[in-house]
């Protein structure tokens, strides 16, 4: 049995309660990680609250969480690029990672450069982000805009098209301006003159991704120009406006993470800041963030 934070009912962050759960031996394409750090993103939030009741696994009784960092503890029959000692990031479609160990079939070695922090922040956003990006095809000389730029898939989607010689449209909040200025990409307010703010620094838009979720999908469409280029990761109501709800690429899952991590490891990517609490702490962490007074990226340590 190890530690962790148990999702007792849908509902308030009163749901998350600490708890234990069984962790058996890693099946043969398998991982057991003993985890340092678990990210905490929107997605979980939306999970626990039942908006995403009974999506990416879920239930009462589970445990939530989409990345983790940590050590190798045991692997897998099939498994040869890693062994027991390895630092790792894990990224975990099916959820498990608000616990002190976790089942992964997703992982990337952690360089000696990379904290288990930051390695721990990166996983999931880095995933979706370098997932958004291929599934618009951003390509040199385009404009893309990117909704909800600031944060931590949004900020990691922003550098990539930047990279790929795109020009970015980032819509975020006025406090996040410099942030997003200081990875290259143009930003603008977004709210209710989305539209007229993005035509005022870009005539035309080549494509969209929406990172927020905040109903931007018939403004984004009409600055796209139609939907064929429009994705979103969390607008539930994407199939009103034919645009894509992108969601995990399990044969690509692996060369994104690892693509990221090298990003990461050589000093050219940016994620958000990030602060720690408890692991058992994870109630208040999601009353936090739903209360909007946290802007960090959160982490749950399984140490303190």
């Amino acid at each position: 049995m190890t530690k962790a934070v148990v999702l007792s009912d849908y509902g308030s962050p009163d749901g998350l309660v600490p708890g234990e759960v069984e962790i058996g031996p890693p099946g043969a394409e398998q991982i057991r990680v003993n985890v340092e750090f678990a990210g905490v993103g929107p997605t979980d939030l939306a999970i626990r609250s039942g908006r995403l009741k009974g999506a990416f696994g879920a239930r009462p009784g589970s445990v939530l969480g989409f990345e983790a960092a940590g050590v190798v503890d045991a692997v897998g029959s099939s498994v040869i690029d890693v062994r027991p000692g390895d630092a790792v990031a894990v990224f975990l479609p099916e959820l498990g990672g608000y616990a002190g160990q976790v089942l992964a079939r997703y992982w990337v070695r952690v360089p000696r450069s990379v904290g288990a922090q930051a390695a721990a922040a990166l996983p999931a956003s880095g995933e979706a982000a370098a997932r958004v990006v291929d599934e618009v095809g951003v390509a040199a000389g385009e404009t893309v805009l990117i909704v909800g730029a600031a944060g931590s898939v949004g900020l990691i989607a922003s550098q990539l098209a930047v990279a790929r010689g795109a020009e970015v449209v980032a819509a975020v909040r006025p406090g996040d301006f410099d942030l997003m200025a200081s990875v290259g990409a143009a930003p603008v307010a977004y709210g209710p003159e989305l539209v007229a703010n993005v035509r005022a620094v870009a005539p035309s838009v080549d494509a969209v991704i929406d990172v927020s979720g905040a109903g931007v999908l018939g403004a984004a469409v009409e600055l796209a120009g139609g939907p064929g280029r429009v994705v979103t990761l969390s607008d539930p109501h994407a199939a009103d406006f034919a645009v894509r709800l992108s969601g995990p690429d399990g044969p690509r899952i692996t060369s994104r993470l690892e693509a990221v991590m090298e990003l990461l490891a050589a000093g050219r990517l940016t994620l958000r800041s990030q602060s720690v609490a408890p692991l058992m702490d994870a109630a208040q962490v999601h009353r936090g963030m739903e209360n909007g007074g946290l802007r960090t990226k959160v982490l749950l340590s399984t140490q303190v």
